[in-house]
């Protein structure tokens, strides 16, 4: 039934819709159409431009690394580089100082009070028990000057000149004591930095030459999926072009039929010929309504796949450059091309060679891990607060530093050494697969010839025949209107020459399809910008 129901959409489907202008495509037309709606084939062309951007990626790792780098941060709590104890006995040193030094100058005040007592009292005790002193002392007005400067001095009048030190020195010890309690609660930091790899044991090197690889692999399975469409939409070409060929062919054998049929009837009202050759011809009439009918669907489906292929819409009015040639034209040879040249060119050949060298870089790679790396090193840092001048809350310069860094590998549980033995493990393989596949396709290139050289002498002999069986047709139909041929003899004609005619287009399109998987097999189809 579901057979049923598409046929019935695609035989009423040109009956419900005006009419379209016919469009006229060549092979080469719809190869271009078909590349261009090809689903598979975008997937490999963005393939191909994601390979091209890791290419791009991986010569980035030429040039420095630079990056500027910002943050902020904010702590709840701020820090102190001294006790609370050793920041009060800073805030208040020079009150302990002063004290100290009050102290000891009332100390020293007492002591020289009490020593200049003693003195004077051990003077006048000598000058009253010592007459000849005393009338000296009374006699000369410089010892009486003097003792009486001596007795007139106030020691305790000594402490108005120690000098007042507890504010100055507090103050000192208040900015101390501030020093040592930074503002960190809000901390910023900028830096800008530089690294240049200087030897890496050729990883960049490598790496670069693996992506180009790996670019050239996505082409190469691009070609491999260019060649499928080509080859597909060749398929569908010929195909429309053998069906309409043969729907021609149907409508010229259902007309002989009918004309037959018509003489056939004038010929039993003549009283020549009976009814049982009336029926004969009759059911040959409708076996060839039938096939016509057929041939007309069929035809219809085939422009509908198509136009699916080459991307547009199933009730598309097309019509093809050969589509009306009552001759399929023979295809155009070419050279045969040298093994060693279709290895080239062949996508599956490439994709192996190219894994191969790809897995060998691979295990360039990782060999380059076993080696020393040295790269050069440099920044420009900014902090708030710094320390550039003691702790300040400020953007007060910065710092620039550069150096060289150097990393020697020196154990790791054998990992960059059997990582190394792996990836020459899976490039031999490749190498391996590559040699079977030069085999095969060495084996299909001389299948394919084969089959080519086939189809080429089966087109020759079905056009010999179809000379023989037209040239039969031709002999019978005037041998039956002269009347000394039976009605059985022109219908065996008729039926050959449709067999023969049929053979000879089916001929035709083998050749023309063998032909075009020969150039596939021999890798000629590769996509051209």
């Amino acid at each position: 039934m579901k057979k049923v129901s598409i046929l019935l959409t695609a035989l009423l489907l040109p009956l419900g819709l005006p009419a379209q202008e016919v469009q006229t495509l060549s092979l080469e037309d719809c190869r271009q159409m078909a590349v261009a709606a090809s689903r598979d084939l975008e997937q490999a062309r963005i393939d191909v431009q994601m390979a091209g951007y890791d290419r791009k990626i991986a010569l980035a790792n030429y040039f420095p690394n630079v990056s500027a780098t910002g943050a902020y941060l904010y702590n709840n709590r701020d820090i102190a580089l001294v006790s609370d104890s050793q920041s009060e006995l800073l805030r208040n040193a020079g009150t302990l100082m002063q004290n100290q030094l009050n102290a000891g100058a009332a100390n020293a005040i007492g002591q020289l009070s009490t020593q200049m007592n003693g003195a004077m009292t051990q003077l006048m005790t000598a000058i009253q028990t010592n007459p000849a002193l005393a009338a000296d002392y009374m006699s000369s007005p410089m010892w009486q000057t003097v003792l009486q400067m001596i007795q007139g001095v106030d020691p305790q009048s000594l402490a108005g000149f120690i000098p007042n030190i507890a504010d100055p020195v507090n103050a000192i010890g208040a900015d101390i004591d501030a020093a040592l309690h930074p503002d960190l609660h809000n901390v910023w930091a900028g830096a800008v930095t530089v690294e240049q790899p200087v030897f890496v044991g050729g990883k960049i090197i490598y790496s670069n030459q693996m992506a180009k690889l790996a670019e050239e692999l996505a082409q190469a399975k691009y070609d491999g999926a260019y060649a499928d469409v080509i080859v597909d939409v060749d398929q569908a070409y010929w195909q429309i072009v053998s069906i309409a060929a043969k729907n021609q062919l149907a409508q010229s054998y259902a007309e002989l039929l009918h004309k037959l049929e018509q003489d056939v009837t004038v010929s039993i009202a003549a009283g020549v010929m009976t009814e049982s050759d009336a029926l004969q011809v009759k059911v040959k009439a409708n076996e060839a309504d039938m096939m016509l009918a057929k041939s007309t669907n069929g035809l219809i489906l085939a422009k509908m796949l198509l136009c699916k292929r080459i991307g547009l819409p199933l009730d598309s009015a097309i019509a093809l450059a050969d589509e009306g040639l009552d001759i399929v034209p023979a295809p155009v040879l070419q050279a045969e091309k040298p093994l060693e040249e279709i290895y080239a060119d062949r996508p599956e050949t490439r994709s192996l060679t190219l894994a191969g060298e790809i897995y060998d870089r691979k295990a360039k790679i990782a060999r380059a891990d076993l080696m020393p790396q040295v790269a050069l090193v440099g920044a420009y840092t900014m902090t708030n607060p710094n320390a550039f001048n003691g702790i300040q809350n400020s953007w007060n310069g910065g710092m620039l530093s550069a150096g060289v860094m150097v990393k020697v590998p020196i154990f790791h549980g054998m990992e960059s050494l059997n990582k190394y033995r792996k990836a020459e493990a899976e490039r031999q393989v490749y190498a391996s697969k590559l040699d079977d596949a030069r085999e095969l396709i060495s084996l299909q290139v001389t299948q394919q010839r084969n089959l080519c050289d086939e189809a080429a002498r089966k087109y020759l002999m079905a056009e010999s025949n179809l000379s023989s069986a037209e040239e039969n047709l031709r002999s019978a139909t005037l041998g039956y209107e002269a009347g000394v041929i039976p009605t059985n003899t022109v219908l065996a004609a008729q039926t050959a020459w449709l067999s023969a005619h049929s053979e000879y287009l089916d001929a035709g399109i083998e050749w023309q399809m063998a032909t075009s998987l020969l150039q596939k097999v021999e890798g000629n189809y590769k996509y051209q910008e």
